[in-house]
């Protein structure tokens, strides 16, 4: 195996000094736990282990994240790295580490929970966390997949002025949700029991905290979240965002086999791409595919110029594309591939 990347290794070492100087400051481990999602037979659990402020370290996720108003200051976190991680959901118990960034995402076999959400129980260096899990019931054949940026949220990424304003700057009350893509949820959910929705984004897990509650906010169901470390890995500078989304996509495929999603993403980056990629590679486990488009406006911040709508591929399923939740409802009840509770003449 070669040698680190040398922007990993500057990482960490700013990592180790950080922890050295809050540790001297009193800062405690803390556990961030995610929304993990599983079968009846297995579960995902996923967070990360930080130094956190004395007092923070006794207060919920949620309280500690109220105050934080600008998306800067979810970034200054300290990882704690090597410590070991015990995960007991139901009847399963599962050990970990935490890794070079503080995270653990581990499986949990044979808990023997029912279908519904249930919540997994973490463990490290005496620190005790919650975290949600939902368990899809065997019976269920629907899910969606969803984008986050310019998808449920408009962010005006990739562009990287707009994109760090956006991430760094902009206060979350501020943040524009896109109309109609919660009630677009809600609807098929409702028509579709127990089914799951994975929000599946290249965003940092450090935003966590801040798109739960954007979601919350504006009457988006609840569901895993599917994040990535904005940090250098041991081979390259930065991660791949595109590799995220197609790894995650096939991990789902694999863990939920009797599930056929609905994929909803934007035309801003490369979601029409790796959607057309994933049914092409999974026949028969995608039912549709909704595309939001971007204004010609939202366009023009994103890339520079408008962008062509005609790619030159055709997509191996069916596809729907609309500038908004409403309009992509609309089409795909046209389609009647999805019982989205509108009754056809």
């Amino acid at each position: 195996m070669g040698s680190m990347h040398p922007a990993a290794r500057a990482e960490d070492a700013f990592n180790a000094a950080l922890a050295r100087t809050l540790s001297w400051r009193g800062f405690r481990t803390r556990v961030l736990t995610y929304s993990g999602y599983g079968s009846t037979r297995s579960a995902r659990a996923m967070g990360r282990i930080v130094l956190s402020r004395p007092d923070a370290a006794e207060q919920p996720i949620d309280a500690m994240h109220a105050t934080v108003l600008r998306g800067i200051r979810v970034f200054l976190a300290a990882p704690q790295t090597g410590l070991p991680v015990e995960i007991t959901f139901g009847a399963a118990t599962a050990k970990a580490t935490s890794d070079r960034g503080g995270y653990f995402d581990v499986d949990l076999t044979g808990h023997g929970l029912a279908p519904g959400w249930h919540h997994a129980i973490v463990r490290c260096a005496g620190v005790e966390a919650r975290a949600p899990i939902q368990v899809i019931g065997d019976d269920v054949g629907f899910g969606i997949i969803s984008d986050i940026d310019d998808t449920c949220l408009v962010t005006s990424l990739p562009r990287m002025v707009l994109a760090a304003y956006n991430t760094f700057v902009l206060p979350e009350t501020a943040r524009r949700v896109v109309p109609g893509m919660s009630a677009l949820y809600r609807s098929l959910l409702a028509h579709n029991p127990g089914s799951p929705v994975i929000y599946l984004s290249t965003g940092a897990w450090n935003t966590q905290p801040i798109i739960n509650r954007f979601l919350q906010r504006h009457g988006f169901p609840n569901g895993a979240l599917l994040m990535t470390d904005w940090g250098a890995t041991e081979t390259a500078a930065f991660r791949s965002g595109r590799e995220h989304k197609r790894s995650q996509l096939r991990r789902l495929a694999a863990e939920l086999p009797n599930i056929k999603w609905l994929l909803v993403g934007d035309d801003g980056q490369h979601d029409p791409e790796i959607y057309d990629e994933f049914a092409a590679e999974q026949p028969g486990r995608v039912r549709a595919i909704a595309i939001r488009q971007l204004t010609v406006a939202q366009q023009v911040l994103s890339h520079g110029h408008p962008l062509s709508r005609d790619d030159g591929r055709e997509s191996p399923t069916f596809k729907v594309e609309g500038a908004d939740g409403y309009a992509l409802f609309q089409q795909l009840a046209a389609l009647r591939t999805l019982d989205t509770g509108v009754t056809h003449a």
